[in-house]
C-alpha cells in the first residue's frame, strides 16, 4: 500500500513541516509494517506557482493508493482543483485532506468535495498513523482498501464518509506529548535551499480573536533535552536559517531562556534563528542574553496589530504597549537583532484615522521591518463569529481577506494597500534609510508621508509598472522635485549615499548626477591608501587598482563629507557597507 503526503507550498523555498512530522511519526509507530514493506509513505512537495498539470503528472506517475493533501489559506483553491481533476484520471484514488483550512468546517468540506473520503482534523500525527493502519488492516483482511464503518468510528480526529456515503464526524483527538514527535531533518539534503521550520511548542496561552492558535489552549512544550540535541544538529550542519513556528515563543520564560542561552553559547557564526515573540513579556534575563548575541544570530517577529485600546480589548489581545515599546527600544539600542513588527488593518474599532495613529506609534519604534497586513477572517475563529456585529465583509475565497467593516470602507482599505506598497519599497527594503529619515521631517507624521508618496505614485501611474531598483530612486527624486523643489540637490545626495551604502556599482546611476571628485583626487586617494592603509586595513593583500574596484569613494558637498564605502566589511545585520568619513577638518573612520 502506498500513501502520498502532498504539500503545495506558497514558494519553492518553503517546506511543509506537517507532512514530514506525519511520515516520521507513522514510520516510528508502524515499524513492523514498514520493515516488511507493507506501507510505503512518500512526500511530494510542490508550489502554487507550478502548473496544475505538472503536479497531476507527478502524482499520477507515483501511483499512490491514498493521497493526503495539506490545506492552508494560500493553497486551498489550488488543492480543490487538484482533487477534482485527479479523481477524473484516478477514480479509484482515495483522497484525504487535513490542515487548518479544512479542520473547522470538515462536514462542509466533504459536502463541497464529493471526491474526498475524509478530513483529518487538527493535530495529525496519531490520526494519520491510525488511518494508515486502518487501510493496511483492510487490505490484509479483504484484499482491498475498503475500511469498515466500525473501524473508522474508532478513530478520533476525523470526519469521514461511511459505506453509505453519509458524513460522520468523530470527536477531536486529545493533544499529544510534543516530545513524541520524531525529529524530521535527519536527511538534510531533502531541504537544500529551503527554509527549515522547527517546533518546540504547540498551542497558545492567548485568545486573539482573529487567530486559530487561540482555539488550542493546551499549551505543550518539547523536552529541552531533545531541543538541545536537535539545535546542535542544525548548528553542526551550518543550516543558514531555522524558523521557529511556536506561536508565542517566549510565553514560558524558562523554556525560552534555556533555548536562547544554548543558541548563544553554541553559535557557529552562520546559522540564524527566527522567533515570534511577545516583546512586552521579555524579562531582564532574556534581554541580557539576546542583546549580547552575535549580530544576526537571531531575529524577532513581534505582533503589535494595533495600538487602539478599544481594538486591543475587543480582539482579546493581551499586550502592554508601553512595555512593548521599551523592550523594542532596548533591543534596537543593542543593534544586533533584526526586529519585524506587524500591524493588521480591518480590526474592530479601527478606522482610517485610528490605523494611521497605530502606524505612527509602531513606526516610532524603528523596527527593521514594519509589516502592514490585512485581516484574514479564518474559519473557526472568534472573529468569524462576530462578522455580523462588526459589519465585516470579506472575500468568500481564501485567504478571506477583509473588504470593509463598520469602521473602514473598501475605498480606505484600497488606500491602505497603496500605503503598504510604499512602506515595502521605501522602508522595509532598507535601501533608502538616510533619505526616508530626512524626508520624514517634512511631514507631520510618517503615515502622512507614505500617504503622499502613494498619491504621487497613483497620479503618475507608477503603481501599474514593475520597477527596477534604480528606478525607485529616480521616482523618489521626482517626488521630491514635485513637493520639495528647493531640496532636490540635498535629497539627490542622500539617495546617492543610500544607493552606494548597499551597492558597489561601477556604472553610475542617472539620478546621482555628475561625479564631484576629479580623476586626480580619486587617483591620489587610492595611491595614498595603498601605502598607508589608513582606512582599509582588511585589504592588505590587494593593490590600489583592486582597492578601487572593491570600494567606492563619493564626495557629498551639501552633506559636507567625503565617504569611502567599504564592501568587504558589511554590517552583518543590515548588509550596509562600512563607511569611512573624511571631511575638511578631521579625518576619522566610522564603522
Amino acid at each position: 500500500m502506498k500513501i502520498l503526503l502532498a504539500a503545495i507550498n506558497a514558494k519553492y523555498i518553503h517546506s511543509n513541516l506537517a507532512v514530514y512530522c506525519l511520515k516520521a511519526y507513522a514510520k516510528m509507530h508502524c515499524q513492523s509494517e514498514y520493515g516488511n514493506g507493507e506501507i510505503e509513505i512518500e512526500i511530494g512537495e510542490y508550489t502554487i506557482n507550478q502548473q496544475i498539470d505538472d503536479i497531476m503528472r507527478d502524482v499520477y506517475e507515483r501511483q499512490p493508493d491514498v493521497l493526503c493533501l495539506s490545506c492552508y489559506i494560500w493553497n486551498l483553491k489550488y488543492v480543490e482543483e487538484l482533487i477534482r481533476e485527479m479523481k477524473k484520471v484516478r477514480p479509484d484514488l482515495i483522497i484525504w485532506t487535513g490542515g487548518p483550512e479544512v479542520s473547522y468546517d470538515a462536514p462542509e468540506v466533504l459536502k463541497r468535495l464529493p471526491e474526498v473520503a475524509g478530513v483529518m482534523k487538527g493535530e495529525g500525527e496519531k490520526t494519520f498513523c491510525e488511518v494508515s493502519m486502518a487501510y493496511l488492516q483492510a487490505e490484509k483482511e479483504n484484499g482491498n482498501l475498503k475500511v469498515s464503518d466500525e473501524r473508522f468510528s474508532e478513530i478520533d480526529g476525523i470526519t469521514y464518509r461511511d459505506s453509505e456515503g453519509m458524513i460522520k464526524e468523530n470527536a477531536w483527538r486529545e493533544p499529544m506529548d510534543l516530545s513524541e514527535v520524531p525529529f524530521v531533518y535527519d536527511q538534510l539534503e531533502d531541504f537544500e535551499h529551503k527554509i527549515i521550520y522547527y517546533e518546540t511548542s504547540r498551542g497558545c496561552p492567548f485568545s486573539c480573536s482573529y487567530c486559530l492558535s487561540s482555539i488550542d489552549k493546551r499549551l505543550r512544550f518539547r523536552g529541552l533535552d531533545l531541543v538541545f540535541k536537535e539545535l546542535q544538529f542544525f548548528l553542526d550542519h551550518k543550516v543558514p536559517q531555522v524558523k521557529f513556528v511556536d506561536r508565542t515563543f517566549n510565553c514560558k520564560h524558562d523554556h525560552a531562556k534555556a533555548i536562547w542561552q544554548y543558541i548563544s553559547e553554541h553559535d557557529n557564526g552562520i546559522t540564524n534563528f527566527h522567533f515570534e515573540v511577545s516583546a512586552d513579556l521579555l524579562n531582564e534575563e532574556e534581554l541580557n542574553i539576546i542583546t549580547g548575541m552575535r549580530p544576526g544570530l537571531i531575529q524577532l517577529e513581534i505582533g503589535v496589530q494595533s495600538t487602539n485600546a478599544d481594538t486591543i480589548r475587543e480582539i482579546h489581545r493581551t499586550m502592554n504597549l508601553e512595555e512593548l515599546a521599551k523592550k523594542v527600544d532596548r533591543v534596537n539600542r543593542a543593534g544586533n537583532i533584526h526586529q519585524h513588527l506587524d500591524l493588521i488593518a480591518g480590526l474592530p474599532f479601527e478606522d482610517l484615522k485610528s490605523f494611521a495613529k497605530s502606524f505612527d506609534d509602531v513606526y516610532r519604534m524603528r523596527p527593521e521591518q514594519l509589516q502592514l497586513g490585512f485581516l484574514k477572517v479564518l474559519k473557526g475563529s472568534y472573529m468569524e463569529s462576530k462578522k455580523e456585529n462588526y459589519g465585516l465583509q470579506y472575500k468568500s475565497l481564501p485567504p478571506y481577506e477583509v473588504l470593509s467593516t463598520k469602521w473602514i470602507s473598501y475605498e480606505e482599505i484600497l488606500h491602505l494597500k497603496g500605503i503598504e506598497e510604499m512602506v515595502e519599497v521605501y522602508y522595509n527594503s532598507r535601501q533608502f534609510e538616510e533619505t526616508i529619515e530626512a524626508l520624514e521631517k517634512e511631514y507631520e507624521s510618517a503615515f502622512s508621508m507614505f500617504e503622499k508618496m502613494w498619491e504621487f505614485y497613483k497620479h503618475e501611474q507608477y503603481h501599474q509598472v514593475n520597477h527596477k531598483r534604480s528606478e525607485r530612486y529616480e521616482i523618489l527624486l521626482r517626488f521630491v522635485a514635485e513637493y520639495h523643489p528647493d531640496q532636490v540637490e540635498y535629497f539627490r545626495e542622500l539617495l546617492t549615499y543610500d544607493y552606494y551604502l548597499r551597492e558597489n556599482a561601477k556604472s553610475r546611476p542617472s539620478f546621482a548626477g555628475e561625479e564631484v571628485l576629479t580623476k586626480e583626487e580619486f587617483r591620489q586617494f587610492y595611491e595614498t591608501e595603498d601605502k598607508e592603509r589608513r582606512y582599509l586595513k582588511s585589504y592588505e593583500k590587494y593593490d590600489k587598482n583592486q582597492l578601487r574596484k572593491m570600494t567606492h569613494l563619493e564626495k557629498f558637498p551639501l552633506l559636507q563629507k567625503t565617504v569611502l564605502f567599504d564592501y568587504l566589511e558589511r554590517n552583518p545585520l543590515t548588509q550596509d557597507a562600512r563607511i569611512c568619513v573624511v571631511d575638511c577638518t578631521e579625518n576619522h573612520c566610522k564603522g
